[in-house]
């Protein structure tokens, strides 16, 4: 029996490249072996390269994706995309893939750059009567007028890099004179940031993804972090509670299940996304969209799997089959 070969690809050009390698190695070891001939593909600036089960190592071609290695080159099926942040998350390797008709388990060029930019993901979604913090935007090389930002979004609020995920390059600030460090600080990460008035209330992630052609939404989790806010040591150091299946009443799962659902959709993403919710005042306001989301042990959307009661390399198959499946009717 011929088995499909998937490359499982991670790494990166962002702050995100470690949180990513382990997410790929996740993957990689999870996929059913009878059904799959797995690849891990590390992709940095100085190399592309592949591994296979018995450590063959190859260079990934990146005219045609294929694998060499001597006299050897490999054709890849299918792709499982894991790569965090740009190159991965903003659309570039969503292109290369679409060119050469790969079919890959993220959403497709255009749509991962419109999650990843915070700034127009959520102009987007104001559109359609979703809520969101009030917001401020900034590029490097703009005036910086602290009283005119607190005017707009008040205090305490986010500084954030716009294009950035894992919490890199996001501050919460208390005190007029603390913004215009978080702002130098965040310009290190991205040139264009967002500031955002604090939304006090419960906060939930929600995953959802396309299985056996239908939309689903994963068991919802609350995050209670020890830190000031859910920042990158609450999400990979252990330093917040999630609570998967989240404590929370039905008429708020229902109204998340179906903004989930709605922004699934209406966004025209694919695969596993994952997006974060404050409850204020009973209403879901949404923080941001994640279109290639963690798969670490450690991470949220293996925790819902676990609470769906499916096997995580089942998971993982159900989204490789929607992932062709997707391809040919596209």
């Amino acid at each position: 029996m011929y088995r499909k070969k998937v490359g499982v690809v991670c790494g990166g050009y962002s702050s995100e490249y470690e949180i990513s390698l382990k997410s790929g190695e996740n993957v990689f070891s999870s996929l059913d072996r009878k059904k799959w001939e797995v690849f891990y593909i590390i992709l940095t600036k100085e190399s592309w390269t592949a591994k296979d089960d018995a450590n063959n190592i190859y260079n990934v071609s990146k005219g045609d994706f294929s694998l060499k290695a001597l006299d050897i080159s490999i054709k890849i099926d299918i792709i499982f995309n894991l790569v965090h942040g740009s190159l991965g998350e903003n659309g570039q390797l969503a292109s290369l893939w679409e060119l050469l008709e790969i079919p890959f388990s993220s959403c497709d060029s255009y749509n991962a750059a419109l999650t990843l930019n915070k700034r127009d993901c959520l102009t987007v979604l104001r559109q359609w009567n979703i809520p969101t913090a009030k917001h401020y935007t900034l590029d490097q090389g703009d005036d910086i007028d602290p009283k005119i930002i607190i005017d707009c979004v008040g205090l305490p609020c986010f500084v954030k890099a716009n294009r950035a995920g894992s919490s890199f390059g996001v501050y919460k600030v208390y005190k007029k004179d603390g913004l215009v460090d978080a702002i130098e600080k965040a310009f290190k990460e991205d040139s264009q940031l967002i500031i955002e008035s604090f939304l006090e209330g419960r906060e939930v992630s929600v995953g959802v993804a396309e299985i056996d052609d239908e939309v689903c939404v994963l068991p919802i989790t609350e995050i209670i972090s020890e830190n000031d806010f859910f920042d990158f040591s609450a999400k990979y150091e252990g330093k917040s509670e999630e609570i998967t299946p989240a404590k929370i009443s039905n008429r708020w799962k229902n109204d998340l299940n179906q903004l989930s659902k709605k922004i699934y959709s209406k966004l025209k993403l694919k695969g596993i996304v994952r997006s974060e919710f404050i409850l204020v005042n009973e209403v879901p306001h949404i923080l941001e969209i994640n279109s290639v989301p963690g798969m670490t042990e450690k991470s949220i959307i293996p925790q819902q799997i676990d609470a769906l009661g499916m096997e995580f390399s089942e998971f993982l198959t159900k989204i490789l089959i929607q992932t062709e499946r997707s391809k040919k009717v596209s």
